[in-house]
């Protein structure tokens, strides 16, 4: 949809006025001005180091490091959504220097990734060549907006001497174990010395350390390490090719990438320890300033609970659950494990006991035959859809009985799916009178039920007799005493308590703490990511490279894609690309103790590794002998009063990274620290979440979108070639045919137009619709701006050095103090207002500008439309940027009015406006009003019975 070009008709008048400011001219400022910003080195942010160190000046400035979060170079380039955070924090960084700090701004590039493999395969175009072209394309269309970037700074995940250090910091992580004695991580040799001082016993093993094989004792290792491989239930998508993190699998059971299916499958992948450090997580949440939507999502996804473990028997052995509600466990009349437990084929046995209910086999004629079909049928499902609350209740009975540990009964033993292997121990105690998922179990299968905590209802104690399950915290236990132990009468806390220390005292339990985090899946299978800096030997034991042989990088390879199978056959295995390369794979290396043949690892890392630590490339990208200087990264990052975790002073981005991104890289800030490698124990102190730009999507009967520029509006409705279609605000994209490029509206009205705009739309943080038209607003207030100070025939500056009057100095001071205010609050759309309204009182007042007052208005407006604002200022003849001027300070002496109006009412109803001093008193505020004309008049002689002032802005009269 389109109206005239304001840009082209000014262009037409252009013999009238020259020097008018219109696109054409706006475009050769800002090429001019970006040049020069880059030969300059204007947004060079230098480190306090080497010849700086003892740079008083320097010193002397605060620093603010402000990050947005890291951009993925999509072959689609840029739409107008894309760059409101870009934008925001430019504006914001800005601003800073104006206000006296050091800002260190740049940008990177989140450059592996599935998008550009699967490029590859289409097209047979390496990723890197892609990818490249890609950045090349993303860095161009940045550029033109302005942004004030420390391009020395900027890199790609995909640069070798980036990834170098990925893999050092993943050598770190491997080389870590968690001690729980000291809440840190330390150093794998540690652990190691306490194995071999007998300081610690090795589990699992009666030998002493040194007695034991070196796969064994890599084997133990293993069980410890922060990194480690195991063979774990993961994420299965043979439509891919590759296993899926839970957090890449959609609530439907499908991949968030092509929307295959996801199957449960066993496999040796490589996993993050990220559960060990559930707590710190958790706890030093509080002290970061995050929005508490973000709080809440994490803390939610860490899932801390208190309970209890209670050991289970059974044949001799025992089946741990845990429970937050172990004053319940007389209640427990059956128990259901995870159709993956690793207990359930130990003890299925080869038939089923006898008088086993028909219900509980699932049809099948043993119970191995039964357990196998129920385990094909729960691999089809994600975790998401096996929590999900569904009518049929599905499981089968495993044929065992284990033994309720207070009263001694014989409890059947069932897998469902329902439960999961990843949280707490893949199994439960059933209370199905007091637990709804136990009770449509129960009810489906025929199992007893027993009530142990007392219903506030009329609905008695018979949970036959019951629609649903009860549960309280608020109420009293009953049904729960044998010759061992008794809850009966006890309120729930203390039911909880009196049970948890008798667990303890006879070794069947104990109090504990679970969470729902569950660790990081870190093993991806395809080509275009980092490859692990780890090989195996001839047992399968695995040895980490050693610094010297950093970067492993990626060879070629001729064939991009991982193999892919039928994306609904389960029963497959993945193949790598990387294995396909036998001579990178199969390597003779010196690992210490003389030449050794090894198999490189073949999986590479997941998307999410590279954007784990750049802020800590931003501070020191080119050094090639530590991950980051310690001096530099206290300096940027450091604990600051307020702040005793450190991180960047502000990171901007979308929400949707919640739990991925943020959590992650969480984690690893946290090993980093306690390793003594940085100084900050968290990667981002304060994070805002940018809204969304929308757009309209215009789709016809067929519900296929329609290029949203050709629609025409006619009598309020849209039409399409003739066609009325219908109009939707959504997302804008490129598949929606509404995405409006950032190139477009620069080459129409200029990149500071655009940058006005987005800025001027609504707060920061709310989505919002685009709207080309309204584009226009923002280029006139430019327009205005210019003509203030540039005289259009000429192009000479108009301004004089005569005195402002005093109505100006309070519109210019009001202005200097609202947009300090709105800059430093990130409401830059009331920023833009409040330059409006000063720049409107200067058109309006005609005639030459004061230089007095033209000078802070061009540096008020310098932090959101940096391209004019320097020009202006040049010709206002200044020799130095406007970039590194100090934004003006408001007089208070004139930010405060000199009269406010003061309303008076008489029985509620305005009868006079009175210009008053803003700091008259009550009772003088009162004699002027009752003095008034029209109160006198209005009041007409009625009797007065109360007058309520509120000075300085009003007074109520209250007649008889």
């Amino acid at each position: 949809m389109s109206e005239t070009n304001p840009a082209a008709a000014a262009a037409v008048s252009a013999d009238a006025a020259p020097h008018r400011y219109t696109a054409a001219m706006a475009a050769e400022i800002e090429a001019r001005w970006q040049d020069f910003w880059d030969a300059d080195g204007t947004y060079a942010a230098p480190n306090p180091t080497g010849d700086l160190a003892g740079d008083p000046e320097l010193v002397a400035k605060p620093k603010k490091f402000i990050m947005d979060m890291f951009p993925y170079p999509s072959g689609a380039g840029l739409h107008v959504g894309h760059p409101l955070g870009y934008i925001a924090t430019d504006v914001f960084a800005r601003f800073q220097r104006m206000t006296g700090h050091n800002v260190l701004h740049t940008l990177g590039f989140d450059a592996f990734g599935l998008p550009a493999e699967q490029y590859a395969v289409q097209t047979g175009t390496h990723p890197r060549v892609s990818t490249e072209a890609n950045i090349t394309n993303m860095k161009a269309q940045l550029r033109r907006l302005g942004l004030g970037h420390d391009r020395r700074r900027s890199f790609a995940t995909i640069d070798p001497d980036y990834y170098k250090w990925t893999q050092w910091i993943f050598l770190q992580i491997f080389n870590s174990w968690y001690d729980d004695e000291a809440d840190k991580a330390r150093p794998i040799s540690a652990l190691i010395a306490q194995f071999e001082s007998g300081e610690r016993a090795v589990p699992g093993h009666t030998r002493a350390w040194n007695e034991l094989t070196a796969a064994e004792r890599a084997d133990v290792l293993s069980g410890f390490r922060l990194a480690y491989a195991s063979e774990a239930p993961v994420n299965w998508c043979p439509g891919l090719g590759t296993v899926l993190a839970n957090e890449e699998v959609t609530a439907d059971g499908r991949s968030e990438r092509g929307n295959f299916p996801v199957f449960k499958a066993k496999l040796r992948q490589w996993n993050m320890r990220i559960t060990a450090y559930a707590d710190r997580l958790l706890d030093d949440l509080d002290a970061l300033d995050w929005p508490e939507a973000i709080k809440l999502q994490q803390r939610n996804w860490i899932g801390r609970s208190e309970g209890a473990r209670v050991d289970f028997p059974i044949d001799g052995e025992h089946i741990t659950i845990f429970t937050t509600r172990q004053d319940t466990l007389f209640g427990a009349t059956y128990m259901v494990l995870a159709p993956e437990h690793p207990l359930v084929d130990k003890f299925t046995p080869a038939a089923w006991p006898e008088g086993t209910h028909d219900v509980w086999t699932g049809g099948h004629a043993t119970p191995a035959e039964a357990v196998a079909a129920y385990r094909a049928q729960a691999a089809s499902k994600s975790d998401v859809e096996r929590q999900a609350e569904a009518k049929d209740k599905t499981g089968v009975f495993t044929g065992a009985f284990a033994t309720n540990p207070v009263n001694g009964e014989r409890i059947p033993v069932f897998i469902a799916d329902y439960v999961l292997m990843g949280y707490g121990t893949g199994a439960i105690m059933a209370v199905p009178a007091h637990d709804s998922r136990d009770f449509a179990f129960a009810r489906a299968f025929e199992l007893p039920m027993r009530c142990v905590v007392e219903p506030a209802d009329d609905r008695g104690t018979d949970p036959s007799t019951w629609d649903d399950a009860f549960g309280s915290y608020d109420a009293k236990i009953v049904n729960s005493a044998s010759d061992q132990v008794s809850l009966d009468g006890l309120g729930v806390v203390d039911a909880k308590a009196r049970i948890t220390e008798w667990l303890a005292r006879k070794g069947i339990g104990e109090g504990t703490v679970n969470f729902r985090l569950r660790d990081w899946l870190f093993s991806r299978q395809r080509y275009w990511g980092e490859p692990f800096p780890i090989v195996y030997d001839e047992d399968g034991t695995a040895h980490a490279l050693p610094e010297s042989m950093l970067p492993l990088e990626l060879p070629e390879v001729e064939d991009y894609s991982p193999r892919t199978f039928d994306a609904d056959d389960a029963d497959t295995q993945p193949e790598t690309p990387l294995s396909r390369n036998e001579e990178w794979v199969n390597v003779t290396l010196d690992l210490g103790d003389g030449p050794k043949k090894y198999r490189r690892e073949t999986n590479t890392m997941p998307n999410w590794a590279g954007s784990c630590w750049y802020e800590l490339r931003y501070l020191d990208p080119h050094n090639d002998r530590a991950l980051v200087d310690p001096e530099i990264e206290r300096y940027w990052m450091g604990p600051r009063e307020g702040r005793p975790h450190g991180g960047v002073d502000l990171y901007v981005g979308g929400a949707e990274h919640a739990v991925l991104h943020l959590l992650y890289a969480r984690f690893w800030s946290k090993v980093l620290f306690d390793l003594g490698h940085v100084s900050s124990a968290e990667p981002f102190h304060k994070l805002f979440n940018q809204g969304m730009i929308q757009a309209y999507v215009y789709r016809d009967s067929r519900g296929i979108a329609v290029p949203a520029a050709e629609v025409e509006e006619r009598d309020g409705a849209y039409h399409y070639q003739g066609e009325q279609v219908t109009r939707l605000l959504g997302k804008m994209g490129k598949s929606l045919k509404n995405a409006v490029t950032p190139d477009e509206i620069c080459a129409e009205y200029g990149a500071d137009t655009l940058r006005l705009y987005e800025m001027a739309m609504g707060p920061l943080d709310v989505s919002r619709p685009w709207d080309t038209r309204a584009v226009v607003g923002q280029y006139r207030l430019l327009q205005r701006l210019w003509r203030n100070i540039v005289d259009e025939a000429t192009g000479e500056v108009t301004v004089t050095d005569a005195e402002p009057d005093e109505e100006t100095l309070r519109a210019l001071h009001k202005a200097i103090d609202g947009v300090r205010q709105d800059l430093e609050g990130l409401r830059f759309n009331t920023a833009i207002a409040k330059v409006t309204e000063l720049n409107n009182h200067l058109t309006k007042a005609g005639g030459a500008i004061p230089r007095s007052v033209a000078e802070p208005l061009v540096l008020l407006i310098a932090p959101l439309a940096p391209h004019i604002a320097e020009e202006l200022w040049r010709r206002l003849g200044h020799t130095d940027s406007v970039v590194h001027q100090d934004l003006p300070v408001a007089d208070p002496a004139y930010v405060v009015d000199e009269t406010v109006t003061c309303v008076v009412q008489i029985k509620g109803k305005v009868k006079a406006r009175l210009e008053v001093s803003p700091a008259i008193s009550e009772e003088d505020l009162e004699k002027v009003a009752l003095s008034d004309d029209k109160v006198v008049a209005a009041l007409d002689g009625a009797g007065i019975r109360k007058v309520i002032v509120r000075a300085p802005k009003l007074v109520n009269i209250v007649t008889a």
